[in-house]
């Protein structure tokens, strides 16, 4: 008898749990059913993936995308574009717009505004303060929440708990994993006029590795004092990943794209406000340790921060400019590029956009491709040549800190539950994210 799919992806290059191969994927009702020769089968739609390689769906699990309030730098529909023009399958969006995302209201605002918007299939932090730290218990397990964001060294919004009392007071009552921004405030506030006026690259000094390093201390310690565990977000110094790699019982560990690929100070000298982030790209004995990093599996994700500015605002000279660059569209190509240049392997790029989100956030039915989860594929072709380029950035700021990089590696398709959402360069409507759905949260 002729097994019938919904969709069956056909001769491409799988590469998941089970390692890397030719192999067919047959998805119905929006899940995997099947993950190997489906030769004898029939199915709704074939895709002919031959010559192509087919990853579990990506998981960007930071980006900002800015609404409500801050929509002339991005919205939900423009970001998820981006998402979804990039192969990235589901984002998790942070909580510092305005208003910011601190109570249920906010939260289902937010679930709201992305319904029949959003490309991908989403999920929304809710930020940790002062005053909402003894209901973030509830507040964590609301649908469509991915956990408790908290900034302890300021970036673009109010949200900041700096002191070690507030943090404390978060992890005594959160349950899920929680998230951090990691830089001491007062560290960063003692430093601020060492910024000098036009000059980009004094952005790492004011933000010195220092201030990272003594704010990760102190978090680790608060987590080990509260029996909490957290998530360290954009970890950028050789003696941070030291020091985490020490304590991955309570510690899980996040880098950036662009961490790992731009130099300082030749990126602030050429790019000025368009390098401009928090925590800053740091020089180049600092990127050599988050490889290293990499190589030894110190980190757990991949995500790729993306916080768009205008070109407007970036062109404020130093200090005016404001912190944050895009690149949820550029993720998958500028890592591809390092795969194909041998800095890492195809499988330990999956296990940092797939693999490594699904087991840090305990997301229900998605982060890999195997039988009963979430039909949600990135087929990317690792031959192709491409330039990356302004134009080309479907981001409401309309640019990349990666213009002109040519790359080796590139998203060809967009699958999320088993509904093609990009082929080749094009989206293919309607937008029909859906909420994420967290193990911890089933019964909610």
């Amino acid at each position: 008898m002729t097994t019938t799919f919904d969709l069956i992806v056909r001769g491409g290059e799988v590469v998941n749990h089970a390692g890397r191969g030719l192999a067919d994927v047959g998805i119905t009702d929006g899940r995997v059913v099947k993950v190997g020769d489906l030769g004898q089968a029939s199915a709704g739609e074939v895709i002919d993936a031959t010559g192509l390689t087919v990853l579990p769906g990506v998981i960007d699990t930071q980006v900002h995308f800015r609404e409500p309030g801050l929509e002339w730098k991005e919205d939900l529909e423009t970001g998820s574009r981006a998402a979804a023009l990039g192969g990235v399958t589901a984002v998790f969006e942070m909580p510092n717009t305005e208003p910011a995302t601190t109570n249920p209201e906010a939260l289902a605002d937010k679930l709201a505004r992305a319904r029949d918007r959003m490309w991908t299939d989403h999920a929304f932090y809710v930020g940790g303060t002062h005053e909402n730290a003894r209901l973030l218990g509830e507040l964590e397990r609301l649908p469509g929440c991915c956990g408790v964001k908290v900034f302890m060294g300021a970036s673009t919004g109010t949200l900041l708990v700096a002191d070690d009392d507030g943090v404390r007071e978060v992890l005594r009552h959160v349950k899920r994993r929680a998230t951090f921004h990691s830089e001491d405030e007062y560290r960063l506030v003692e430093r601020r006029p060492l910024a000098r006026a036009g000059d980009w690259t004094s952005h790492p000094e004011v933000r010195d590795a220092q201030s990272a390093i003594q704010s990760t201390h102190r978090l680790v310690r608060l987590a080990r004092e509260t029996g909490a565990r957290i998530h360290v977000l954009h970890v950028t110094t050789a003696e941070e990943i030291d020091f985490l790699a020490d304590n991955k019982d309570v510690a899980t560990v996040e880098v950036t794209p662009q961490h790992l690929t731009l130099v300082a100070p030749e990126a602030y000298a050429r790019l000025k406000g368009l390098a401009q982030m928090n925590p800053p790209i740091r020089d180049a004995g600092h990127v050599a340790g988050l490889w290293r990093a990499i190589t030894h599996g110190v980190y757990d994700v991949l995500g790729s921060d993306h916080a768009p500015h205008t070109l407007e605002e970036k062109a404020r000279p130093y200090p005016a400019s404001p912190s944050g660059m895009p690149g949820v569209q550029t993720l998958v190509p500028v890592m591809l590029n390092h795969v194909a240049e041998g800095r890492m392997t195809l499988e330990r790029f999956v296990d940092l956009t797939s693999h490594g989100a699904q087991r840090v956030f305990g997301i229900a039915g998605k982060g890999r491709m195997a039988e009963g989860y979430d039909g949600d594929l990135t087929i990317v072709d690792l031959k192709a040549r491409r330039t990356l380029r302004h134009a080309d950035m479907a981001t409401r700021c309309g640019w990349t800190p990666f213009d002109g990089m040519e790359v080796t590696g590139w998203p060809v398709m967009t699958i999320v539950r088993g509904c093609t959402v990009m082929r080749d360069d094009e989206l293919i409507g309607p937008a029909a994210g859906r909420p994420v759905r967290f193990q911890e949260t089933l019964a909610s």
